[in-house]
């Protein structure tokens, strides 16, 4: 059997007591370790647990899954993955080729970002479309997210901005001379993905002079910074993209994540938010 198991967002003690129970009588627990982080570490989750946890990163996840498969054919193996199992669609994949391969599944579900958020005070039913913002790089800086958010706004949704993480990457030259070589972890900012949103719409308000209307994203459009939901310090705050952008702007450690409400809010969602507002005094 092979169990997929959602950790929630804390720490160790997140995880269900269903989803203990199965990991400590799986002879082997894996936990993925790219698609997010939790605000423990691995000894943390060893000594909670009770059992060795093998970090499965993404290369074992997406090439050398048959190591965690065959294991799963004649055992019970944990997939421990942070917030919910279903999260990240590469966890899809990996349940499809384990139904390929005729091994049962079973799922143990959590609290992930995408209902969490509505901590911040917008109803979760009014969220359109989420989005990932990836870090650019000189050569590839895709806009594809911005139209999305603009797209939600037009249909009256919030948008949810899932902001990139970077974990046990190689650069293009390392992997080219086929040299296991890393990069340290980085993990994107609400700051920086609020110059990136910004730098698109002025971008196109710069190639459209002409344009009648005015585009649906500035400096001053309202946005909520989300830091480290489900942890201890987690940190909320109402402001604009403009003063998101702005070095002063800290929201402490990651991961970040970026809210932009629907233009018209509800009174109960309006009065939740204005109490996360950034306040100068």
């Amino acid at each position: 059997m092979l169990y997929f198991i959602g950790l929630g967002l804390g720490d160790a003690k997140d995880i269900s007591v269903k989803g203990l129970e199965i990991v400590k009588k799986c002879e082997r627990v894996y936990l993925e370790s790219y698609t997010s982080i939790l605000t423990c570490g691995q000894k943390q989750l060893e000594e909670v647990y009770g059992r060795e946890v093998i970090l499965a990163d993404r290369d074992l996840v997406e090439q050398g899954s048959d190591v965690i498969l065959d294991g799963a054919t004649s055992a019970d193996v944990a997939f421990l993955v942070v917030g919910d199992p279903f999260g990240a669609t590469t966890h899809s994949d990996l349940v499809l080729r384990a139904r390929e391969r005729s091994i049962p599944t079973r799922f143990v579900h959590n609290a992930s970002i995408i209902n969490a958020v509505g901590c911040c005070g917008l109803q979760l039913y009014k969220f359109g479309e989420t989005v990932s913002v990836p870090f650019w790089t000189d050569g590839w800086r895709p806009e594809s997210f911005y139209d999305k958010i603009a797209l939600n706004l037009e249909r009256e949704f919030h948008t949810l901005c899932l902001l990139d993480i970077k974990v046990k990457e190689q650069t293009v030259e390392n992997m080219m001379r086929g040299r296991k070589e890393y990069e340290p972890p980085r993990f994107m900012t609400t700051q920086q993905a609020a110059e990136q949103i910004l730098a698109i719409a002025r971008r196109r308000q710069s190639a459209d002079t002409d344009a009648v209307a005015p585009l649906p994203i500035d400096q001053s459009t309202p946005c909520i910074l989300v830091a480290r939901i489900g942890a201890d310090d987690q940190k909320l705050v109402y402001c604009t993209l403009g003063e998101a952008a702005e070095e002063s702007m800290d929201m402490g450690r990651p991961l970040h994540s970026i809210v932009v409400p629907a233009k018209e809010l509800h009174e109960v969602e309006l009065e939740s938010v204005n109490w996360l507002k950034l306040r100068q005094d």
